[in-house]
C-alpha cells in the first residue's frame, strides 16, 4: 500500500484498538501462588497512548481474557471502554462501533494473534507487533519494530501521528526549549 493511501486511512482515524496480551503485555500469563495473576505493562505505550488522548483521540481495549490488572491500567491512561473475555473480536469490535458510534475505517486495531485478524482486516487500519503471528502480520498495514509488551503500541501511535502529521505537535510540549 503507498503512503498517500496509508495517509488518507490514518487522517480518518478517531479510535486506537487494542488487544491485550501479546500487545500492550508480553504476553506471558504469571500466576501467584494464591491464584492472582501479574501483567507487566510498558509505561512508553501509556506516554503514547496519553500522546494520542492529547491529540484529541479515544482509545478502547478488546480482549479475550479478563484481568482486574487490565482494568486497572486502563482507569489510569482513561482507555474505554474495555471489554474483556472476548472470544468473539469481530463481535466485540461491532460492539466498541455501536458504543462509540464510529464507522470501522474510524478505527486503527492493534493485534497480534489469530483473533485479532478479522478485526485488523475490517478496520481503517491494522496494526500487528513485531512477534505477531504470520497471519496477523499478513493483514496488517504496519508492522510495529518492536514486540508487544515493549513498546509496540507507542510505535504505532508514532506511525499513525506521524502519518497524520501530528507528530511534532504532538511532542512539542517536550522538546522545545
Amino acid at each position: 500500500m503507498q503512503t498517500t493511501d496509508l495517509s488518507a486511512r490514518a487522517s480518518a482515524i478517531e479510535l486506537l484498538l487494542l488487544d491485550v496480551d501479546g500487545v500492550l503485555t508480553d504476553g506471558s500469563v504469571v500466576y501467584l501462588d494464591d491464584g492472582r495473576e501479574l501483567k507487566r505493562f510498558h509505561v512508553r505505550d501509556g506516554s503514547g497512548l496519553k500522546l494520542w488522548h492529547a491529540a484529541g483521540k479515544r482509545s478502547a481495549i478488546v480482549s479475550g481474557r479478563r484481568s482486574p490488572a487490565v482494568e486497572r491500567r486502563a482507569a489510569e491512561l482513561g482507555i474505554q471502554p474495555v471489554l474483556q473475555g472476548r472470544d468473539d473480536k469481530l463481535l466485540a469490535f461491532d460492539a466498541v462501533l455501536t458504543a462509540t458510534g464510529l464507522a470501522p475505517e474510524q478505527v486503527c486495531a492493534i493485534g497480534d494473534d489469530l483473533p485479532d485478524v478479522p478485526v485488523l482486516r475490517k478496520c481503517g487500519l491494522g496494526v500487528a507487533v513485531a512477534d505477531a503471528c504470520r497471519e496477523a502480520r499478513d493483514a496488517a498495514h504496519y508492522v510495529t519494530a518492536v514486540p508487544g509488551g515493549r513498546g509496540a503500541v507507542r510505535d504505532a501511535i508514532e506511525w499513525l501521528l506521524k502519518l497524520r502529521g501530528e507528530w511534532d505537535g504532538a511532542v512539542a510540549r517536550y522538546t522545545h526549549d
